[in-house]
């Protein structure tokens, strides 16, 4: 399965989790138990949008290529030809990234 064959429904995201730095700035290395899940990452699909109460689409803020932070226990986590992704929602969106 290919990323760009996922299309995601409703406000949903398809999101590349970034990797997260593997030292701190002093240069202490870091060990994988210490490492958070990356909160930070790429758009690569976007769903079509919400529904408002009278049934109109709202599009969605962010597009493909933007960078994003998100919310750390918002994404639900799936492999795709053993790369990792995240799907959430748009409201587990924090900020686009300039």
């Amino acid at each position: 399965m290919d990323s760009k064959k996922i299309e995601p429904l409703g406000d949903r995201i398809l999101v590349k989790p970034l990797a997260r730095e593997e030292k701190t700035e002093s240069g202490i290395i870091l060990p994988d138990l210490s490492k958070e899940r990356p909160q930070e990452g790429e758009v690569v699909a976007v769903g079509p949008g919400r529904r408002n109460e009278e049934g109109k689409n709202i599009p969605p803020a962010v597009k493909v290529g933007d960078r994003i932070l998100f919310s750390k226990y918002g994404p639900t986590e799936i492999k795709i030809n053993k790369e990792d992704y995240l799907i959430l929602s748009e409201s587990d969106v924090l900020a686009i990234i300039k």
